[in-house]
């Protein structure tokens, strides 16, 4: 029976922390932007660690900034390593994660299904 918490999952999670705090604070290139760190995934050797990140704003070109952040890496792992007490710091490969975009328009499109209902509520109370 698996833990509640297994140590992969605690090791991605102080990855996340650390590498969020990393790029606002070491990764100088403009053509980065405003990262969030979204999640990490991590092989079950810890290895490798799938980075997801999102863009806070729209003036950057998502491909450019994920393509910085990869040439990266490197830089981000050896930080991390000195962080971090791990025996092996996984390789890092960044991606985007759209999730906050499909967040975001989904939730738009129920505010205007929940605006179109009431206008339409008004218009046939205002007929009866």
């Amino acid at each position: 029976m698996a833990k509640e918490f297994s140590r992969t999952l605690r090791v991605a999670e102080q990855i996340r922390r650390e590498l969020a705090q990393l790029i606002q604070q070491e990764v100088k290139d403009p053509r980065v932007g405003m990262v969030t760190v979204t999640g990490v995934d991590i092989s079950p050797d810890m290895s490798h660690a799938k980075v997801h990140v999102t863009l806070l704003d729209e003036d950057h070109d998502v491909a450019e900034s994920v393509k910085v952040l990869n040439s990266a890496a490197a830089f981000l792992r050896r930080s991390l390593g000195r962080r971090m007490q791990l025996r092996v710091v996984p390789t890092l490969r960044f991606h985007y994660d759209a999730s906050v975009e499909h967040g975001t328009a989904l939730s738009a499109l129920i505010d205007s299904a929940v605006a179109s209902d009431k206008n339409r509520g008004h218009n046939d109370d205002g007929a009866s």
